[in-house]
């Protein structure tokens, strides 16, 4: 099988309470394609449950990250992204991974953790239907989509879109379309 992503540096967040498949199967569809992977949490080492009980654990610390060493960052849902959106260092990290044009994607809540860091206004997105307000109010346009890619970030509405938001997301980081 062709690896799309060989040579590609992605970093995937991790805090605790994150949405088991949101985080696990697109670090592995992502992984799949010949991506090199990093987690990333508040902290190196950090080791987190998600929502349904499966376990990860961060390997580096937001703040010890480049944003210049990436071609992608991906944010997964769950309970993590109201908690990562607290820590100036982990928004500072996705904003400068969208001002430098990488992929930035966001599935279900992690429209929040854009929302802290600036880069959804004038987007259209898509997310989980209790972040609908969040989005409107902080400037983007609503999608109700499975995925949505507007520029360079990729949104993912809920768990059951996870295919429609790899794919978008493979082929953002992959650079086609």
């Amino acid at each position: 099988m062709e690896q799309r992503l060989g040579g590609r540096t992605v970093a995937v967040l991790l805090e605790e309470g994150f949405e088991d498949l949101e985080f696990w199967v697109t670090v592995m569809r992502l992984r799949e394609e010949g991506a090199a992977v990093t987690i990333v949490g508040t902290e190196a080492g950090k080791r987190c449950r998600g929502k349904h009980a499966l376990e990860a654990t961060s390997e580096a610390a937001a703040r010890d990250v480049s944003a210049d060493a990436l071609d992608a960052l991906v944010v997964p849902g769950g309970w993590a992204p109201d908690k990562l959106r607290r820590y100036p260092e982990v928004t500072d990290l996705v904003r400068k991974v969208h001002d430098q044009g990488k992929v930035v994607g966001l599935i279900c809540h992690a429209g929040l953790v854009g929302i802290s860091a600036g880069i959804v206004a004038g987007s259209q997105a898509t997310g989980s239907l209790g972040i609908k307000d969040d989005l409107v109010n902080a400037g983007a346009t609503w999608v109700d989509e499975p995925a949505v890619r507007d520029g360079n970030l990729v949104w993912g509405r809920v768990v059951e879109d996870i295919p429609d938001f790899c794919r978008e997301l493979v082929d953002a980081i992959a650079g086609r379309g």
